[in-house]
């Protein structure tokens, strides 16, 4: 029988967009699946198309992290294999599920899998093919961001060890393309079973960004391996040209760059971390004073650089 996987979605007040990833679902060919749906604090209740799917509603939004961990938790209360952490404004192709988990149980090390993912309107557009982690600039990229897909991607030339290893019951192989990455979004990120036995749920302290990556970490330092899996392929919907930009986004992912360097980054680096952290205060100062059109920016950088100082983490309660 095949792996029994629960597809978990996280929801804040978009259902327009859920009820099109879900229909997309629909048509995969993985046999044996269960959606849940979290429902982060919404405002209004979902009308869903008829398919059989558990709903969790939760009183509040309880982050990224937080929410998807309560149908984490639930997931493996029902005894799942895998768990699929999938964005609800996603559209996935037909085999992706299936060459997830091909890939997962070829090798008994590959703990985390994530596929292809490409922009929702402009579909041969990368959105990400893996991971990379600048500890010298102290933020995850996502490799391939932004390219016309052309196959660059599709040889396993990240990690040869994994494309010469012959895998478990025939499967995959050197032409398959899986490749080791060093962290998998959270966008579509497949994770078996015995890995949340062993690492334990999301880390909750970042509340938005950057858990996904704390996560694929912890998870290499325990010895599972992040996976690429080029074969599989998912649609994301959001803005190529937008400006990312809101005051919780710069304030998120400074702090959260930070709190990451400081359980992960080498001991090399992390001096660095605080000689830039100085100079990021310096120049946030300096954009105060003179720049007017930029202080409300410096203004949440300064923001998430001290509150990472006085050991705040999770939700930012004071959004005006």
């Amino acid at each position: 029988m095949s792996p029994k996987v629960f597809i978990i979605i996280l929801n804040w007040n978009n259902w327009p967009d859920l009820q099109e990833c879900l229909e997309s679902l629909k048509d995969n060919d993985y046999p044996n699946y269960q959606i849940v749906i979290v429902d982060n604090g919404s405002e209004q209740k979902p009308e869903l198309p008829n398919l059989d799917i558990k709903i969790i509603y939760n009183k509040e939004n309880l982050g990224f992290s937080g929410g998807n961990n309560i149908g984490i938790r639930y997931a493996l209360e029902q005894k799942t294999d895998y768990v699929l952490l999938l964005n609800n404004d996603t559209i996935v192709s037909k085999d992706f599920l299936s060459k997830l988990i091909k890939a997962g149980e070829g090798n008994k090390e590959f703990g985390i899998l994530g596929p292809k993912i490409y922009f929702y309107e402009d579909k041969n557009r990368i959105w990400s093919a893996g991971g990379k982690i600048n500890w010298l600039y102290n933020k995850g990229t996502m490799r391939g961001h932004d390219q016309i897909d052309q196959g660059q991607y599709d040889s396993p030339v990240i990690s040869a060890k994994i494309s010469q290893r012959r895998p478990a019951s025939g499967m995959g192989g050197p032409a398959s393309g899986w490749q080791e990455t060093e962290y998998m979004t959270g966008c579509c990120l497949l994770i078996k079973r015995q890995v949340i036995e062993t690492i334990g749920l999301m880390p909750e302290e970042y509340f938005l960004y950057y858990e996904d990556t704390d996560w694929s970490l912890k998870a290499k330092q325990a010895g599972f391996k992040c996976i690429f899996v080029p074969g599989a392929k998912i649609w994301h919907k959001i803005s190529r040209s937008a400006l990312a930009e809101s005051s919780s986004y710069i304030y998120y992912h400074i702090r959260n760059g930070l709190i990451l360097a400081k359980k992960y980054a080498p001991w090399y680096i992390k001096p660095c971390v605080h000689l830039d952290a100085i100079w990021r205060i310096k120049k946030q100062i300096f954009k105060l004073i003179f720049l007017s059109q930029k202080r409300a920016w410096a203004k949440y950088i300064l923001l998430g650089i001290k509150d990472f100082y006085f050991n705040k983490t999770g939700k930012y309660e004071n959004w005006h």
